[in-house]
């Protein structure tokens, strides 16, 4: 196949050999860089620390313990970085051959890590036989070139990897289509060439002139490429939008599951639908949304979305081509931001969820914080996580609920708060007086509504149901006025 037809394998395609190796895995040396002039500043739940210890202490020592918990929050946050880039490595299927590790002040412009860092990645590169390096960090298309200038190997940064892990999980026509729009978004402005040496006309006697460059044929050739995917997406996204309408005919709220990536969201899924969505350990595993019907505790009827999960530093280009999938999230009446109460980095996750959706625009809806994995802490943590709940309701921050998706625990909890946060669609009591050979309203009824009291008056029953406004006033006819 010629190169410039390479250049424009599917997603899946480029995915496959991201992933092709002898022995069905590729060996990865991973290398993640901490920029120690660019710290992070201290995380939500290391600051609520920090305030205490200033309470607890004095102001001489409270100063030291404050600098010592910046310093320790630091190292946490860069270990639990570093320990999710090697579960996004093992994601994409790589075998991880050795993880090395730079602090330096700043980034080099050349090759982002120092030279004596880059000989070392050679050696081991050599000494282990890896056939690819990756690096938890986003290169220019200037640093990518230096360095496979200098490594015996294919060099891949953190957004090319999320996007091989997409690749892989993209089941759909549209995933598969947004997947690719990203990857070749991402290739365009790294493209390299050998300037006249590319030139497919000569520069000798008898022509006239070097002519177009290999270079600039394939910058041609991926610009129509993107054309041709961001057609087909339009066409896939005006049908999705015709059965949006034919769903919307019939008004049932949707409630989209968000979070970090792996916090439990298909699990809990799930657990809520019994729909059998894939549940798995690895990150993204859920990349295509998937839809159920769910009734809640009113008999109110919902549409559960499963979206995919977010992550730290997620490139800008996928949270734009992924702006179809994500719309479900945009139309939704309530959010449920599912976060992974077991974790060391939870607070700092919810701060990046939290940036999505303020880039998607809809951090105005009402969110319902749902820490789930409450099964893996320990009865001291669960009490603590249970005052904490307690206080926060009282803040009126948002609603907070504690669920196990895994053991299936707190779901009526759940179910009812989220029957508390809906707006559209109210509860609305009334007292019916139906007749006995309306057969069908009556089944509607004690489906659809909660029947708390019934009374047979000869052929009449005389009910005192609360249900969803659009349900009963379908019987308004009914309705026994005072």
């Amino acid at each position: 196949m010629k190169q410039q037809d390479g250049l424009l394998l599917s997603a899946a395609a480029r995915s496959a050999a991201l992933g092709r190796s002898t022995q069905g895995q590729e060996r990865a040396v991973l290398v993640a860089l901490e920029f120690t002039a660019q710290r992070r500043k201290l995380t939500a739940a290391a600051r609520l620390a920090r305030d205490a210890a200033s309470i607890e202490v004095g102001e001489h020592s409270s100063e030291i313990a404050a600098e010592s918990l910046s310093q320790t929050s630091s190292d946490l946050d860069f270990e639990s970085s570093l320990a999710e880039f090697e579960e996004l490595a093992r994601s994409a299927g790589a075998q991880i051959a050795a993880t090395l590790v730079q602090r330096r002040a700043r980034p080099d412009a050349a090759t982002l890590v120092g030279q004596g860092k880059l000989d070392e990645i050679v050696g081991v590169v050599a000494s282990t036989h890896a056939n690819v390096v990756l690096f938890d960090h986003d290169l220019t298309p200037s640093q990518l070139r230096n360095l496979e200038a200098k490594l015996p190997c294919r060099v891949i940064d953190r957004t090319q990897l999320i996007l091989d892990i997409f690749a892989r999980h993209a089941r759909s026509r549209e995933g598969q289509l947004q997947v690719e729009l990203a990857q070749l978004e991402y290739q365009l402005p790294r493209l390299s060439g050998r300037g006249i040496a590319m030139s497919q006309l000569g520069g000798g006697i008898g022509t006239r002139g070097p002519g177009e460059t290999q270079l600039e044929t394939d910058r041609r050739k991926i610009n129509l490429r993107i054309d041709h995917v961001k057609e087909q997406l339009e066409s896939v996204r005006r049908i999705r939008s015709q059965q949006r309408r034919r769903r919307e005919d019939v008004p049932v709220p949707v409630v989209a599951l968000v979070g970090y990536t792996n916090a439990g969201k298909s699990t809990l899924f799930n657990a809520l639908t019994e729909a059998g969505v894939l549940e798995s350990s690895k990150m993204f595993a859920t990349l295509d949304p998937k839809l159920r019907q769910l009734q809640l505790p009113s008999r109110r009827k919902i549409l559960l979305s499963d979206t995919v999960g977010f992550i730290r530093n997620l490139p800008h280009t996928l949270v734009t081509s992924f702006r179809a999938t994500l719309e479900e999230v945009e139309r939704a009446e309530v959010l449920l931001h599912v976060r992974d109460a077991s974790s060391v980095m939870c607070a700092e996750q919810k701060l990046q969820v939290e940036k999505v959706l303020g880039e998607l625009e809809v951090k105005g809806k009402p969110v319902i914080e749902v820490l789930n994995k409450i099964d893996r802490l320990t009865q001291h943590d669960r009490t603590h996580l249970m005052t904490r709940r307690v206080s926060g309701g009282k803040q009126g921050t948002s609603l907070m609920v504690a669920v196990s998706g895994l053991k299936k625990t707190g779901l009526s909890d759940l179910l009812a708060a989220i029957d508390e946060a809906l707006v559209v669609d109210p509860l609305v009591d009334i007292c019916l007086r139906v007749p006995q050979s309306e057969g069908a309203a009556l089944a509607a009824l004690e489906a659809g509504a909660i029947v708390s009291k019934k009374i047979f008056d000869g052929n009449l029953v005389v009910m005192k149901v609360r249900g969803p406004a659009s349900l009963l006033q379908r019987y308004r006819r009914y309705q026994v006025r005072d």
